[in-house]
């Protein structure tokens, strides 16, 4: 009996250990039976629950490409049937994921992501040629920590933000602390000079001051409509106390 193949599948045949390419075949009815495999490239999303190496859960998913291994068709049917994809790939995703994210703890898995990303794609492409299966692409598409990582992350970063503003309320009055000391230092400093100068010029510079407050007096009651007559000299201003 003649069949044809069409583009795009291959057939072993039950009774035979060589895959069929595309156009027309021969079979013996009754003692050959074709297997209709689909050899394009199947996309496939795995996800998987599991733990860090600080034991906190992290919910993973894997995005694969993968298609069978055009020689190998009869023993992958064999092997596996023709539902090979369903009955290897979550099985191997979910081995290769959680022998490795063990491997790292919850921040790692943040900071280093392409690099465990890559260590995924490399094992799981290994682990699937057992099978007889290609990988053509893997990649992770989805990572989120469970409820009690992202209170810990919370908590841990209220604690940061504390301790920045502890320091800085330190800081401030440390600063304060130093600005009244050389605000003292200065005041001293000036009630020693006047003192000094006091004790050298006697009461020479009170007078001075006096007879500077009274020529301002003078001036001013010299602008003022209110005053009709000055003494000359103002000597009377120099009387005041």
């Amino acid at each position: 009996m003649l069949y044809n193949l069409q583009r795009l599948t291959r057939k072993p045949l039950r009774s035979s250990s060589k895959p069929r390419l595309q156009g027309l075949h021969f079979k013996i009815p009754w003692v050959q039976r074709p297997v209709l495999f689909d050899v394009r490239v199947r996309p496939r999303v795995v996800s998987s629950m599991t733990g860090t190496k600080d034991l906190q859960m992290v919910n993973l998913s894997l995005r694969v490409l993968s298609r069978p291994d055009r020689d190998s068709l009869p023993r992958i049917y064999q092997r596996l049937g023709s539902d090979w994809d369903e009955r290897v790939l979550p099985s191997i995703t979910n081995e290769v994921l959680k022998s490795i994210v063990a491997q790292y703890n919850a921040e790692q898995l943040l900071t280093q992501r392409e690099m465990v990303s890559k260590q995924i794609r490399e094992t799981l492409t290994e682990r699937a040629r057992s099978f007889n299966i290609e990988l053509d692409d893997v990649s992770m598409t989805h990572l989120t920590f469970g409820r009690e990582f992202a209170s810990a992350i919370e908590a841990k970063q209220v604690a940061q933000q504390d301790a920045e503003r502890s320091k800085y309320i330190v800081m401030v009055a440390e600063q304060e602390k130093n600005a009244a000391v050389i605000r003292a230092e200065g005041e001293s400093g000036a009630a020693k000079v006047i003192s000094d100068s006091l004790a050298e010029a006697g009461d020479g510079l009170i007078q001075l001051r006096r007879i500077e407050a009274a020529k301002d007096i003078a001036s001013t009651l010299s602008r003022s409509r209110n005053v009709t007559y000055l003494p000359e000299g103002g000597n009377f201003l120099l009387n005041t106390q």
